[in-house]
């Protein structure tokens, strides 16, 4: 079996539980309790130096990083690598690359502090930035998706589920889905997918779950 230490908050740990998902490997969710400083614990540390999710474990190997961990997946079933074709493959790794620096590397950090940290130590200036750096990103996954149904050859690979690790979540973070037709549709295409689930629904944890947790 194979266990991935994460949680429904994390977009990074989506780009992993996706392919996973869609792959038809046997996998398990193991929550990581993020919010409590789980990842932060020598228990943790000791799993991932890193301190970071996604962490999988599998037939003992021990993997962090969605990229490798993506690799990895492509190495067990031939799915979303880019097959045979090198120029494919390393088109599929320049996505990536991009979205981890570009993207997702915003992204995330945009989105925490704005929803997850309390209003009164939200830096608003860095929130105004992050905003700024994150709309030319945008534009840039616009101008890669004309005229296509995949980022890259003729069906989904890895460089979608990278880019597309933080777009599905509701909470506002400065992306318009209607100001971008061309990602809106990809993202449709993505969760029209057999197996597809949304980040909430595929690995355990939401802001949902956690506000009931803190009133009851």
């Amino acid at each position: 079996m194979i266990r991935l230490h994460c949680f429904g908050e994390s977009g990074n740990a989506y780009k992993a539980a996706l392919p996973l998902e869609l792959s038809g490997l046997e996998w398990e969710p193991v929550k990581v309790d993020f919010f409590a400083g789980a990842s932060r614990t020598d228990d943790f540390l000791a799993l991932n130096v890193m301190g970071e999710v996604p962490v999988m474990e599998a037939e003992g190997l021990r993997l962090s990083q969605s990229g490798a961990i993506q690799d990895w997946i492509t190495e067990q079933t031939g799915l979303y690598g880019g097959g045979d074709d090198r120029a494919l493959q390393r088109e599929v790794l320049r996505w990536v690359l991009w979205d981890n620096h570009k993207l997702s590397g915003q992204a995330g950090s945009l989105r925490f502090l704005m929803h997850f940290l309390p209003p009164e130590k939200r830096p608003e200036q860095v929130i105004k930035w992050l905003k700024g750096r994150l709309r030319p990103a945008y534009e840039t996954l616009e101008r890669g998706l004309e005229g296509r149904d995949w980022l890259v050859g003729d069906g989904v690979t890895h460089a979608d589920f990278s880019c597309c690790g933080y777009l599905f979540y509701p909470e506002e973070f400065g992306f318009d889905r209607a100001a971008h037709p061309n990602i809106d549709r990809w993202l449709d295409r993505i969760a029209a997918l057999p197996g597809w689930k949304h980040p909430y629904d595929l690995m355990p944890g939401s802001p949902a779950d956690r506000a009931q947790k803190e009133t009851a």
